[in-house]
């Protein structure tokens, strides 16, 4: 079973609005589910090891919200803009309960930046940032934070020309 079918059920059990508006068949949606996207990435590191299931599941959920505020969702399904915003908004706070489960401090803090920085990408029509800083971001939150990380995400907040090359370096460690 995929993460993407995982976290159908998940959301299935959590019962709601957020239940109602998963699609029937996330099966035939997860066959094109990437094996280097970011929930994948976050759960290959090493700071995943003997958890790894849970932080695919975690990131899957935190990373569907965001596709739902900004992109096409692979779970839900919505024509009303209002509703897959808080869907949105209750799937990344799904995924950070689930975090908080595991008491992994970093990876918060870690997120808060992602979220931050793509959600700003977004507002400035910057796609590209914005999907680099997802990958560095699940790296950094599976392998540990590089300086090379570290140094990106301050020439983001310092809106420096070089951004978006640092963020793809940083992206493969």
């Amino acid at each position: 079973m995929t993460s993407l079918q995982r976290l159908a059920d998940l959301a299935r059990q959590q019962g709601g609005l957020l239940a109602e508006m998963v699609i029937d068949d996330v099966a035939s949606v997860s066959d094109g589910e990437r094996a280097d996207g970011p929930a994948q990435v976050a759960a290959a590191g090493p700071r995943a090891a003997g958890n790894s299931a849970r932080y695919e599941l975690l990131m899957e959920a935190i990373y569907e919200g965001y596709l739902l505020h900004y992109g096409e969702s692979r779970v839900v399904v919505s024509e009303a803009a209002d509703l897959r915003l808080l869907v949105g908004d209750r799937l990344y706070a799904l995924g950070l309960s689930l975090l908080v489960g595991l008491g992994d401090v970093d990876a918060v803090a870690e997120l808060s930046d992602l979220i931050t920085i793509s959600a700003r990408a977004q507002e400035d029509g910057d796609g590209e940032l914005a999907a680099a800083t997802w990958l560095a971001g699940a790296r950094a939150i599976g392998w540990g934070q590089s300086a090379s990380h570290v140094a990106a995400k301050q020439l983001v907040f310092a809106n420096a020309p070089d951004a978006l090359a640092a963020m793809r370096a940083s992206s493969h460690g």
